[in-house]
């Protein structure tokens, strides 16, 4: 791992904030960063954090207990036996990916004493790195998602797979924002999708072009971290 020196990482966001139009949030991903990394982007003006593994958070969480105003969002792919820590320690979730996780998260949701807003992760290309609904899952899915209580389902979370063209990345871009568009249409019960979380350290422009409202950033804020591929944000919790 190259964590890169405080004052850099601090020029880095710096450019990247006032390079984003005012309605994109960005998301500094942190997973498998130190907590001194999190600390220079804290002082640099970066509020929402991204970790994909709940007791990585939790160490986090602990040693970054005075910056009070951190917002925490769980990017990975959500065990079933995690997700009651979850939902106490993150005020988003991005990957709801099923439907049964979705009824879990929701139950728990009705203890906890914040909100709790997730995405629901969509496949729109095969991707056997990554979990998440397919379009035709997903409609068959939202009139029970629309039924839940204490969630705020309030989006979609795409990761487009690892190594496509410019073209394709850009279609699938195109293809989350009118999939957002088709179900707001439909006036699902509760649901009413405002956030497209999509876009990283190599397609955020793409995704922002396209109409994401958050996109995740982690290599191009902090430097290179230990991992498979640099988009894979699915790795287990």
């Amino acid at each position: 791992m190259t964590v890169l020196p405080v004052a850099q990482i601090a020029e880095r966001i710096h450019k990247i904030r006032h390079s984003l139009p005012a309605t994109v949030r960005l998301i500094a991903v942190s997973k498998k960063m130190p907590s001194t990394a999190i600390r220079a982007a804290y002082g640099a003006g970066i509020r929402d954090f991204g970790e994909s593994q709940v007791q990585e958070a939790r160490i986090k969480q602990a040693e970054l207990a005075d910056l009070s105003d951190i917002t925490w969002h769980l990017i990975g792919h959500l065990q079933s036996n995690k997700v009651r820590k979850s939902v106490h320690q993150f005020q988003w979730v991005h990957s709801v990916d099923s439907c049964k996780l979705a009824q879990r998260l929701d139950q728990y949701a009705a203890e906890s004493t914040h909100v709790l807003n997730c995405c629901i992760q969509v496949k729109l290309r095969p991707d056997p790195s990554k979990s998440g609904f397919s379009v035709e899952t997903l409609w068959a899915a939202l009139p029970q998602l629309g039924e839940l209580r204490h969630l705020n389902i309030c989006g979609l979370m795409v990761i487009p797979p690892w190594g496509l063209q410019t073209t394709e990345t850009q279609m699938i871009f195109a293809e989350a924002k009118a999939l957002l568009d088709q179900i707001n249409h439909c006036e699902i019960s509760r649901l009413r999708l405002t956030e497209l979380s999509m876009g990283m350290s190599s397609d955020y422009s793409l995704a922002i072009a396209a109409g994401s409202t958050m996109v995740r950033l982690g290599t191009i804020l902090f430097g290179d971290r230990d991992r498979k591929h640099p988009t894979d944000l699915s790795s287990n919790v």
